[in-house]
């Protein structure tokens, strides 16, 4: 039976092993990004967008959490914190959309089409939120 300690170690090793060389090695993620700069990817737009929206949807969902779980008022100071946030996810998702060439509406139109074709008739549809078609990510 192996240790509290040797499980840790074991997985530490797991971990290691399954990482890719971009993720764990300088010279590699160095590499990768000059070949993406090559094919003309805006990195650093991009990265800006992504890291940006993770962070502030959390913070966003940070005062969500506190209103439901924790006694936070919902009040208009609160709404207006809520608010703030908002504005700026909008801000790091216009950012990946020009880091990606679309203008927002094309991102609204595709979603749209996909939600239309998911959901034939318009309507939230359990069965369908849980069986898509191929291709429907």
């Amino acid at each position: 039976m192996t240790t509290e300690k040797e499980f840790f170690e074991n997985y530490t090793e797991f971990v290691k092993e399954v990482t890719s060389s971009e993720s764990k090695d300088f010279g590699s993620f160095v590499t990768r990004l000059t070949e993406l700069n090559e094919q003309g990817v805006d990195i650093q737009r991009l990265l800006t967008g992504s890291m940006g929206l993770s962070s502030e949807t959390g913070e966003f969902n940070e005062v969500v959490k506190k209103i439901l779980f924790q006694g936070k008022e919902y009040n208009e100071d609160n709404r207006f914190h809520m608010k703030r946030e908002l504005g700026d996810v909008m801000w790091y998702w216009l950012q990946a959309c020009i880091a990606l060439g679309y203008s927002p509406v094309d991102i609204i139109v595709e979603n749209i089409e996909k939600l239309e074709s998911r959901y034939p008739g318009g309507e939230f549809n359990v069965f369908h939120s849980e069986n898509r078609k191929d291709g429907d990510l």
